[in-house]
């Protein structure tokens, strides 16, 4: 199988290695040339029997798999750029999914589906939120090589993925970085467990791309809901509103167990009929 990424990022590399047991020949295109250049001569080094190169990113050939790793913002030119390149199928790993459905749906000669990896690169494996467009064989080796290298693909709307990703990214990614814009450096010792583990989420997200959380920021809405439930908790505090505060805590204490994937795992590893201590 012969595959086409588009962009020679972080993600492009990581989409690379996770396809190549799947894959004869893995090329990269980049608006960057030698990004696409360095590239695959880093996804050749890893995986010594797979060819790779890279080609102009406006290039004509024709490859089984057309894979997209652009920022969310240029995965629609993408698509309508690239889609003819593919014989077999077009997929991104763009991050949203209405987007590039509706643009794979337009433009694709072949099958298209769209995957999310919902981890950073270096954190993988992890979980992968997958839709199917127009899913054939392709596609299915390409789900499969996902799945072999360790991760959970399960199949979602584009509906339901955007919608989670409100608050799953946006807003999650916003409640961390306000915490640390709002809070001063203290000493180690002084820590709780809450906030220990909260500095720990600041030093995951920092470590990324900042373009990249802007990108998220922009596509989805949930930034303002955190900001607007931020302000209701001060603004009961500042009162002395002990109610207005305690009803907030109680909604709050309402939400944790559909906030929690923690309390899923259990669920699903508890045996039919067994109560809970």
């Amino acid at each position: 199988m012969q595959l086409l990424v588009v962009g020679a990022g972080e993600m492009g590399r990581w989409l690379a290695d996770t396809l190549a047991p799947a894959v004869d020949a893995a090329a990269f295109a980049d608006r960057d040339a030698a990004a696409a250049e360095a590239a695959a001569r880093e996804v050749g080094r890893t995986h010594e029997t797979l060819s790779t190169r890279a080609v102009a990113s406006e290039t004509g050939e024709s490859f089984d798999v057309v894979a997209l790793a652009v920022p969310i913002p240029a995965v629609g030119s993408a698509v309508r750029s690239h889609a003819p390149n593919a014989t077999g199928a077009v997929v991104d790993v763009a991050g949203t999914m209405e987007t590039p459905l509706r643009a794979m749906e337009r433009h694709a000669v072949s099958e298209y589906a769209s995957f999310h990896p919902l981890f950073a690169p270096p954190r993988a494996p992890g979980r992968i939120a997958y839709v199917p467009g127009e899913a054939g064989e392709t596609v299915g080796r390409v789900r499969t090589a996902m799945a072999d290298a360790g991760n959970e693909v399960f199949e979602t709307t584009a509906a339901a993925h955007d919608t989670a990703m409100e608050s799953v990214q946006s807003g999650a990614h916003a409640a961390v970085l306000a915490y640390a814009l709002a809070t001063e450096s203290v000493d180690d010792r002084f820590h709780t467990p809450v906030s220990g583990d909260l500095a720990e989420l600041v030093r995951t997200v920092t470590e990324g791309d900042p373009r990249v959380y802007a990108d998220i920021q922009a596509t989805f809405d949930g930034a303002d809901a955190v900001a607007d439930a931020a302000a209701e908790i001060a603004e009961a505090a500042e009162t002395g509103d002990d109610e207005r505060f305690a009803a907030l805590f109680e909604r709050a204490r309402e939400r944790v167990d559909g906030l929690d994937p923690r309390r899923e795992a259990d669920e699903e590893a508890e045996p039919d009929g067994g109560d809970r201590p």
